[in-house]
């Protein structure tokens, strides 16, 4: 039993590893078996996905496409023993917006607007594991991160 859970374990680290290498694409979308994987046909700038109304944890790691003026929103579900950072911008091209009200404490919501072309990174991160004072707590964190391309209208 544990051999098995030791070999899936080590195959899906490297899956894990092969898809975050992909910048956001999905393997198995490219029908000619030639073992690459193209962008989607509706991307702008090559290795990037054209955005979704909005991102959540799941998209960590992946590429996203906008041009000047679309907007991008951000919504992180967490808890109040593992809440999630407020989202961060670094890189240029995206300009803060107004991104609605947080319900649920410990949840992450952010909203950016496309203002120019470039390159941007979205960061946030939680703790692994709920810090309880009455028990042995771990330091781990949980990253989240996103690139997005900008370019022009």
């Amino acid at each position: 039993m544990r051999r098995t859970t030791h070999h899936r374990t080590i195959a899906l680290a490297a899956l894990t590893l092969l898809l975050a290498a992909g910048c956001g694409t999905q393997s198995g979308s490219d029908a000619g078996g030639s073992g690459t994987v193209s962008p989607s046909p509706t991307t702008s700038h090559k290795g990037c996905t054209e955005a979704k109304a909005e991102l959540g944890a799941a998209d960590t790691g992946r590429t996203f496409c906008l041009t000047t003026g679309d907007v991008i929103r951000i919504r992180l579900d967490g808890t109040t023993s593992r809440p999630w950072a407020p989202v961060k911008v670094g890189g240029s091209g995206l300009e803060a917006t107004n991104s609605g009200i947080v319900l649920q404490a410990g949840d992450a919501s952010s909203a950016f607007k496309a203002v120019s072309a470039g390159t941007a990174q979205l960061t946030s991160s939680r703790p692994l594991c709920p810090s309880d004072p009455a028990r042995i707590s771990c330091k781990g964190l949980q990253e989240w991160t996103v690139t997005v391309v900008v370019t022009k209208a």
